[in-house]
């Protein structure tokens, strides 16, 4: 039998240059499953996005998503990807088994926590503030750094890590600071900044882009104060629930966010396309 990708749509162009496309999984002609691929606009066309993938259930334990994927990889290097991307939610372990058994390596996840009752109190000695302007240019500049790294690190090139910052940064600040929706803050502890935090507030929920001990100060538990304070302004805001993401490797953070009661919502895999 032959498994192969038939299109249910003609190549979706936009306006940046991203592609999508949308396609039935076939076996002998017979629709048994469906996958969404598409270029991940950050990337500048260097990555593709397998948005979803699914058999039918009469269908499945068959290797029809394996061969599917390994199809999807082809349409990827067609548009000239140089990286597959697979996003698993948590407790798929058919969607899990099947990036680890076609090479995907873990990147990052994504973690979320409900939130209720009163907002968390700061430890003593702790208070937090609004950037100032006059902080925000070395604060961003920081911040890239420390993003192009965290990519770089996990088989993006210099370039494409920077492009991601440029585009990243351009959609969520298009103000700088005074982007609404946004609060970037400064964690001091008696009078001394130690912290910053950048915290996005959503239709429902928050989200943690960023949250940085300042290095003189790392190992005091001034990383959870700033994840007590991104609790507090979320409730606040009158959201009840809030997510973060973490890179693979980063066992302390990992520890940490699992100890404040988040759990996984998704995964994050990737692999190169030679």
């Amino acid at each position: 039998m032959t498994t192969t990708l038939r299109p249910t749509e003609p190549l979706q162009q936009a306006a940046d240059g991203t592609r999508s496309r949308h396609f039935q999984v076939c076996v002998n002609s017979r629709p048994v499953g469906a996958v969404h691929l598409a270029t991940d606009p950050s990337s500048g066309g260097a990555a593709a996005l397998i948005h979803s993938l699914s058999i039918d259930e009469p269908d499945r334990r068959r290797g029809r998503g394996t061969v599917a994927a390994l199809a999807a990889e082809e349409v990827a290097r067609s548009w000239g990807c140089r990286r597959l991307e697979a996003a698993v939610p948590a407790g798929s372990e058919a969607g899990t088994a099947l990036a680890r058994a076609l090479g995907y390596t873990l990147r990052n996840r994504n973690m979320a926590k409900r939130l209720g009752g009163a907002p968390p109190a700061l430890p003593p000695g702790s208070t937090a503030r609004a950037m100032a302007p006059d902080e925000f240019g070395d604060w961003l500049a920081a911040e890239t750094e420390s993003y192009v790294r965290a990519w770089t690190e996990r088989g993006m090139t210099e370039e494409q890590a920077r492009a991601k910052a440029r585009h990243d940064h351009e959609k969520l600040l298009p103000r700088g600071a005074d982007t609404e929706g946004m609060l970037i803050s400064v964690l001091e502890h008696e009078g001394t900044r130690v912290g910053t935090l950048w915290l996005a507030l959503q239709d429902e929920r928050s989200f943690v882009f960023d949250v940085e001990a300042d290095a003189a100060h790392r190992g005091r538990g001034h990383g959870r104060t700033l994840l007590l304070l991104a609790e507090a302004q979320t409730l606040a805001a009158g959201r009840g629930a809030i997510g973060l993401n973490v890179f693979a490797g980063n066992t302390p953070a990992e520890r940490l966010y699992e100890g404040l009661g988040y759990v996984t919502t998704l995964y994050a895999y990737y692999k190169p396309l030679l």
